[in-house]
């Protein structure tokens, strides 16, 4: 049976901890460590922590006397970690039944595969939606290449966290995460796997994740996102590049579509009314790539701003059926 080492580093979640941990110590199939961090909580993380792991021998508790911040302390279980595969749940997440075993089956049936991940439930409040697969990436459970991954990326983070489970020999030879991307981490490192390894998806949802006002990634503008993506490309690129080809090609297509995606932001922020945000997201797609000015998308935008939001409003219910019908 294959070996599995659950990190779950917690900062002021103490209040989600315990659902989080039950959910990992309850799945079948696999033989498991959990580790639970401590980045110095404010609440009361340290004593649920200590009463999960005197409940269970399978749960270890590492405290920091000072906060440490997540980047550093997901570096630390992955140092920790000795199975055969890791995963790094962040305590306000939690796991669906199976998704372990799963993943650690995939993993045994195909040595070539580094990463896997699946689909995932988005938990807002009293709300569930299941997220729907990538796009492109069609029906059912499959193998991509590397290759594959990346272009199916685009310039988007298309994996939900805690539905990953990667292989820890790979993960020591690709090391931790980088400081410089705080915000994308994990889109960095999703890339590096897939520069080296095979990466899997399962078709099936595999673990919550908790949508709600103290995540972190409320924390960035739209135009901080867009920087923190490209420099999450440019960290990959420099990182792998002597078992990537045509790094330069790749850079440039890269840079193409995160354009492309600002304007496509721009656009529905002025759909919105949000008039500043979609000047400002135009502002940060020229700089990213000044090319992206005579794409379509960039042309239907500027025609939208010389029509006006409020023509606009009127003619757009006419220009969605037009868009549906051309998409049959």
């Amino acid at each position: 049976m294959s070996s599995t080492d659950v990190v779950i580093p917690c900062y002021r979640y103490g209040h989600f901890l315990r659902d989080c941990v039950q959910t990992v110590l309850t799945q079948s199939g696999v033989t498991l460590r959990v580790l639970i961090i401590d980045d110095a909580s404010p609440d009361d993380t340290a004593e649920v922590a200590q009463e999960l792991a005197r409940a269970d021998s399978r749960v270890t508790v590492l405290k920091h006397a000072s906060n440490r911040g997540h980047i550093a302390t997901f570096n630390e279980g992955i140092a920790w970690a000795a199975a055969d595969y890791l995963v790094l749940l962040s305590a306000d997440d939690y796991l669906l039944p199976g998704s372990l075993a799963r993943s650690a089956r995939m993993m045994d049936d195909h040595p070539s595969v580094g990463l896997v991940f699946g689909r995932a439930i988005v938990q807002e409040d009293d709300r569930r939606e299941v997220v729907a697969a990538p796009a492109g990436l069609g029906q059912g459970t499959r193998i991509l290449s590397g290759t594959e991954f990346i272009h199916l990326s685009r310039a988007k983070n298309i994996v939900i966290a805690p539905t990953v489970m990667v292989r820890t020999s790979l993960q020591k030879k690709l090391g931790g995460y980088s400081a410089q991307l705080t915000h994308s981490g994990d889109m960095g490192m999703w890339l590096r796997f897939a520069a080296h390894a095979e990466v899997g998806f399962i078709d099936r949802a595999q673990a919550v994740y908790r949508r709600h006002t103290a995540n972190m990634s409320t924390t960035y503008s739209p135009e901080q996102d867009l920087a923190q993506r490209k420099e999450a490309f440019e960290v990959f690129l420099s990182s792998c590049a002597p078992v990537l080809a045509n790094v330069d090609d790749l850079r440039t297509w890269f840079v193409n579509e995160l354009a492309l995606d600002a304007v496509r932001s721009a656009s529905r922020a002025f759909n919105e009314g949000a008039m500043g945000l979609s000047d400002r997201l135009c502002e940060a797609a020229l700089k990213i790539d000044p090319k992206v000015e005579g794409t379509p998308p960039w042309l239907a935008l500027a025609c939208k701003r010389r029509l006006g939001r409020r023509a606009w409003q009127l003619l757009q219910p006419a220009a969605d059926r037009v868009r549906q019908m051309l998409a049959r």
